[in-house]
């Protein structure tokens, strides 16, 4: 999720886990706690792009980085706050929030390696990585909390809080689950057999939802709404996989390939190589000339071929979002 749900969510979570100790100091230690996690995206800035985006939601959200940390940052809060709160109880907050910092993040399409150094990745797919729905009762709740002044009248504010938001989550999550069932639905009446088929909701909400299927030649792009009356239609996309053989063994291809878990087309564009994520959609649906959310272009440094990130145009972000508000009305 976007830092600053984290920071929300990380505030609640010290909240409750050592209000009564540490009173309104539970601001600061809640909010540094719940960003924690996203540093690696600091540590990225100093790797190249590719290595960058590989070790994101690695390491640093994995049951064995909080394991580590919890007891010496625990500690440390001990020492700081010397006669307040003993070295348990600093430990348990510091492991809360960075636990569920992690929790949320799973619910995202990218996802994270809970059980690193495994490579898999928990992903549920149900909701964009910044969701209003999600922060806001969360947020006002604990803006009510924090005009009480006793522990247990804010304790009270900020369970509520978490009651409303988590509760918003299990409804994303029955909404994926209905929308995965209209794909199918969809791909089996269009007698179209598929290897795999991935859903996912697009930006700021939960109404509309996009599919990636793919089969044996192709991956098919699909979108549905709520307020939908006709049937689901897929526009395809050919796999390429010649282009794909050509960049094989190439150091980056290989990286970015594992990053989107085998969700990618490789296509060729003023004689470059483009690496295209399907993961997080197209910002243009155009199948001659698509352009996705996340692609990489192959540069040659050296008589060597480095990928780098595409550059996104702020009239992409506008003209994604007019559209995405455009289909949530229903086709």
């Amino acid at each position: 999720m976007d830092s600053f749900t984290q920071i929300v969510l990380g505030i609640a979570t010290a909240e409750l886990c050592a209000g009564d100790k540490l009173q309104r100091k539970t601001i600061l230690y809640g909010a540094i706690l719940g960003t924690i996690p996203d540093l690696d995206v600091v540590l990225g800035q100093f790797l190249n792009p590719v290595d960058g985006v590989a070790i994101h939601r690695g390491l640093s959200h994995s049951l064995l980085f909080f394991g580590l940390l919890s007891p010496i940052l625990g500690w440390a809060i001990a020492k700081i706050e010397r006669g307040k709160i003993n070295f348990r109880t600093a430990s348990l907050m510091v492991f809360w929030c960075l636990l569920t910092h992690v929790l949320l993040d799973m619910f995202t399409s990218w996802g994270t390696q809970f059980f690193w150094p495994l490579t898999d990745r928990i992903a549920l797919k149900t909701i964009f990585v910044i969701d209003p729905l999600y922060t806001l009762p969360l947020l006002i709740c604990l803006i009510l909390a924090w005009r009480k002044p006793t522990f247990s009248l804010r304790k009270k504010y900020v369970l509520r809080g978490i009651y409303i938001s988590s509760f918003y989550l299990l409804v994303t999550c029955g909404l994926k689950l209905y929308a995965l069932q209209q794909f199918k639905n969809a791909l089996q009446q269009q007698h179209i057999s598929y290897d795999n088929l991935i859903v996912k909701p697009t930006a700021f909400n939960c109404i509309l939802w996009n599919a990636n299927v793919a089969t044996k030649d192709a991956y098919l792009l699909g979108d549905y709404s709520l307020f939908d009356s006709k049937p689901i239609t897929f526009e395809s996309y050919k796999k390429n996989n010649s282009l794909s053989e050509q960049l094989s063994g190439n150091s980056d291809f290989e990286t970015l390939k594992k990053v989107s878990e085998g969700w990618y087309i490789v296509t060729k564009k003023d004689n470059e190589y483009h690496f295209n994520d399907l993961r997080f959609g197209l910002l243009t649906k155009d199948p001659k000339q698509p352009q996705f959310a996340f692609s990489y272009v192959f540069k040659d440094e050296n008589g060597k071929l480095k990928a780098e990130e595409v550059p996104k145009q702020k009239r992409d972000g506008k003209a994604l979002m007019k559209g995405i508000l455009n289909r949530i009305k229903g086709n």
